[in-house]
């Protein structure tokens, strides 16, 4: 079985209502098993960090207890909710969820993003990172498995 490109948009959350919060979980998940498909890193830089920064979770211990618990997602998010100074009050998801969805990648991803999805870089094209991400998941879960 090859590496598992996760598919998991950045968009999406769990009943907890953050965002990225299932991807962090899958990618993580798979990271632990060695089943993480290349160029994908868990936790990497970008939404997985600010999203357990902005949640104020150790990485470490997030890590730790994914790999040693293999847990669901509901069982993730229940950890998540139990960890002391977890901020999940409306206001800091909030704020969370508004720096991601509203987060641009540079003109280069961009473009390279577009590019491989086979989509002109022009003005009715997606700007935001989740679209872009979703796209980029898309063009390599293609690439991988169906192509």
């Amino acid at each position: 079985m090859s590496n598992i490109i996760p598919l998991i948009s950045s968009g999406t959350a769990g009943p907890l209502g953050v965002l990225h919060l299932p991807r962090l979980w899958q990618k993580v998940s798979l990271a632990a098993r060695g089943k993480l498909a290349d160029g994908y890193k868990g936790p990497g830089p970008g939404y997985d960090y600010m999203v357990i920064e902005a949640l104020g979770l150790d990485k470490d211990s997030l890590v730790a207890f994914i790999t040693d618990s293999r847990p669901t997602y509901a069982a993730f998010e229940a950890w998540v909710a139990s960890q002391p100074g977890a901020k999940l009050d409306a206001a800091s998801v909030g704020a969370l969820n508004s720096a991601i969805s509203g987060y641009n990648h540079t003109d280069d991803v961009r473009a390279s993003i577009l590019a491989a999805a086979g989509i002109p870089n022009d003005a009715a094209a997606p700007k935001d990172a989740v679209n872009l991400n979703n796209l980029d998941d898309w063009s390599e879960f293609h690439a991988a498995e169906l192509a």
